[in-house]
């Protein structure tokens, strides 16, 4: 298999932006990510690819609590802080604004919708990601909004 047609077709697979976020302790965590899926009704459940080395998977993985938000067409730059490393206070993530969930992970009130999960469980896939599976426990969606999809940004993510 040619590396560069893998890589050109890996990348048309179509993917949302998301922001995953997750605390254990006084440790914060969060990420932009893309590999997300919903994988059951009944529980309801998704799943997400996470980098073994991010510091949001570590939280995740000793909290066994995570959100996931969802990002809006025009949120593009606020995807973008999640690119690097987790900077919190008690008040900001990468200098976005975030207050406690229900769950104690943290909600990024300037994003539209997210959901509040509990870990189910990690599968270590051998690669650089892991599958997290995430069941959802609390919803919110305070504005509808279209979803910011890798499609619509300048940014390639897979391959």
């Amino acid at each position: 298999m040619e590396a560069r047609v893998r890589q050109k077709a890996l990348r048309m697979l179509s993917n949302g932006v998301y922001v995953l976020t997750s605390r254990s302790n006084d440790r914060y965590g969060a990420a932009t990510v893309s590999w997300v899926s919903q994988v059951s009704f009944k529980p309801p459940l998704i799943m997400a690819a996470v980098r073994r080395e991010s510091n949001v998977f570590q939280c995740l993985s000793e909290s066994r609590i995570a959100a996931l938000h969802v990002v809006g067409d025009g949120q593009q730059e606020i995807a973008r802080r999640f690119f690097f490393p987790t900077r919190a206070n008690c008040t900001t993530i990468n200098g976005e604004p975030f207050a406690d969930g229900k769950t104690t992970a943290p909600i990024l009130i300037s994003l539209p919708a997210h959901v509040e999960c509990r870990v189910e469980r990690i599968v270590d896939t051998d690669g650089d990601h892991a599958v997290v599976i995430l069941r959802v426990l609390e919803a919110e969606c305070r504005e509808p909004v279209r979803p910011l999809t890798i499609a619509q940004t300048p940014w390639e993510y897979g391959g």
